[in-house]
This record gives structure tokens, sequence and C-alpha cells, in this order.
């Protein structure tokens, strides 16, 4: 049985190293599973106290995708084998422990670069979004599409679209729409744009730097490695993002989420493809995750990464309990006929109390006296 993390050394010209992981799982384009979570952390928090470690590079094998998202058949099995209204204990083992390497991540004291190149959705954003030095390609696409599947932007979405220009955070988060490396740079995703044919040499560029022993330091002269081999501007892909943010703001504007649907209903017409099929899957998607979606955008503002994995941490747990999540995977990836049947129907039938049955979610011992 193959290792579903690689794990090696890139020894450097000072005789330094940077760690190196890299996920392994071709068939499932790389899909963040738990025993690839419980071998990252471990293995970060060694890195981490080894003083000849100076950073990491965090990649994946093949040239399709990074990380496709988390590991949905773990958790629809978790889902599926416990009773109604009970929690779901294998998902919420990997909500935990998922949660906790994006926070890890995100905290690291060494420069962390991670390649995320062709396919990053969900999980995958989650991983790359922490990183210090966040690389995409001229083949990325990054997408938050639990829209679709009965779920919201999780793995510290909610905090990290929250910090998008304007609005775009919660249009992507409303849409799913897919991105590319020139959007997901505009939105703050990713920091530089190499193209994946560069990559052995930017390794080998690293190998023969000096690197210090202090992190700051290090931090720098890793930026000024990929800034040498960064994709010109001119030939970076348009940015729909970019090109239509002042319609998105228009459209998500400062009103009720009820406002926003029939504004994002409307879209489903517009001549620009981009647009109308972002629109098209918020038509579609669970009215129950663009609820959630929209509460959290509202709530987030202030709240630190740490106290935002927090609350999404119960949130996810309720949306295994009983929102529609197991239904939006069922459709799409167990029966796969992209039909799922979502509880409530409508956005109309969304209520206030409903969506805060998820944000506070009711304490075991709530009816004592």
């Amino acid at each position: 049985m193959q290792d579903c993390v690689l794990f090696s050394e890139i020894i450097t010209a000072c005789g330094r190293r940077f760690g190196h992981a890299t996920l392994n799982s071709l068939p499932t384009l790389n899909a963040l599973s738990l025993p690839m979570i419980d071998k990252l952390g471990p293995k970060l928090a060694d890195w981490a106290k080894d003083r000849g470690i100076v950073g990491v590079v965090l990649d994946a094998v093949g040239n399709k995708a990074f990380c496709a998202g988390g590991d949905l058949q773990l958790l629809y099995a978790s889902m599926r084998e416990t009773p109604p209204g009970q929690i779901p204990l294998n998902a919420a083992r990997f909500f935990e422990r998922e949660y906790r390497l994006d926070y890890q991540i995100h905290t690291y004291p060494k420069p962390v670069l991670c390649w995320g190149n062709g396919i990053v959705m969900g999980g995958g954003i989650g991983l790359l979004a922490g990183a210090s030095h966040r690389v995409g390609t001229l083949s990325t696409r990054l997408a938050m599409p639990e829209i679709s599947i009965g779920l919201y932007p999780d793995v510290g979405g909610s905090w990290f679209l929250r910090r998008s220009p304007g609005r775009t955070g919660l249009f992507l988060a409303l849409t799913g729409a897919s991105i590319n490396a020139a959007d997901a740079r505009f939105a703050g995703l990713v920091d530089f744009v190499v193209a994946q044919d560069d990559k052995a040499q930017v390794l080998a560029d690293l190998a023969k730097a000096q690197w210090s022993d202090v992190a700051d330091v290090n931090s720098a002269r890793l930026s000024h490695v990929l800034v040498r081999h960064s994709v010109p501007e001119a030939a970076l892909p348009p940015s729909n993002l970019r090109k239509h943010f002042d319609a998105i703001e228009a459209i998500i504007g400062h009103d009720q989420l009820a406002d926003i649907a029939r504004r994002l209903q409307a879209l489903t017409a517009h001549e620009d493809p981009w647009l109308s099929n972002a629109a098209k899957t918020f038509v579609k998607g669970s009215p129950t995750s663009a609820g959630l979606s929209f509460a959290l955008w509202r709530r987030v503002l202030h709240l630190s990464m740490a106290d935002v994995l927090r609350l999404e941490y119960h949130v996810s747990v309720a949306c295994a309990r009983f929102g529609d999540f197991a239904e939006g995977i069922r459709a799409l990836i167990i029966d796969k006929d992209r039909n799922p049947q979502w509880r409530p129907a409508t956005l109309a039938e969304v209520s206030d109390d409903y969506i805060q049955s998820f944000l506070q979610p009711p304490h075991p011992l709530a009816d004592l006296l």
C-alpha cells in the first residue's frame, strides 16, 4: 500500500534543509483524507522544532490537481451509519483534525511554500490559504463549491473569503464559482503565479540558495526566488473577478439574502458565461448552504482565525447531523444523479431560527433546569 503523503528533504548549499511534503493519491485527485492529515500534522510539528529546517514545501503528485477537497466518501459513510439526530463521530473527528492542520499551517513559524497547481477545491484551499508563500500556475482552478453539496466554505473559508476585495468572497461562497490563478491572486488566495514547467527549477534554486536561521529573512529570500520565476503580467489569463468586480458589488450589495438571491436569479440570463454559470449554481444549490454562508459572512468579520475555526467546527458537525450535506454528497458523488432533494427546498423556508441552530448547536444538557 502506497504512502498517502511522501516526505523528503531538500538539502541546500548552506547545509540547511527544506522539508518537502507531497500529497500522493492520484486516483482521488489528492483529496485530503484522515490518514493524510494524521501524517502531515506531526511531520510539520517535527520540522517546526528542527533548527536545521528553514522552511517547508507542500505539493502533490501529478499535474491535474493539488487537492480536490476533503474525503467526502468518509464523511458520507459516517453520516449514513449514524442514527438521525446523533453526531457522526468520524465526521466530527475529521473536521477537528482537518481544522487543526489548517491552523497549524496558518501559524507555522517558518516559511511554507504551497504549490497549488491544477484543481484546488475545498479542503485543498484550506491547506493553500494558510501558507506564507502560495503559488498558482497557469492551470490552477480554485473553487469553494460547497453550496452544491449542502455544506458551506469551511476550512477557514469564512475567514479568508471575508478578506477578499469588496464582496467578492460572498459571491464565491454563494456561487461556488471556479477561478483561475489571476483571480486567486486578486482575491488574496495566491501570492505568485509560476509556470508548472518551472517547478523543478524553483526547487533547484531553493537548494542553491544560502539560508538563514531567521525566519523573516528566509521568508523574504523565498519571495525573491518566486518573483524571479513568476509569469509576466501580460501572460496571465484574464481575471473574471477583476473584470466583473463592479457588477459583483452591485449583485451582492448590502441587502438581505433574499434580495441578493433575486439578483443572482436574474444573472442566470447574463451573456457572460462565467457570471451566468455562477448564478445557475447558486439557484441549484442548497438553500441552507446559502443561508449559512450569508450568516457566517456577517458574523466573522472581527473574529480571529482560531475563533472562526471553532465556530466552523460547530457548524460543520451540525451540517453532518441534520443538514443537506449527506444528500448533496449522495447526488453528486454516490448516485451521481445530480438531483439533490434539499430540505428546506427553498430559501424562503430557511428561517433565521433554523440557521441559528447550526451556529449555536444545542447542548446535550440544555434540558436541565
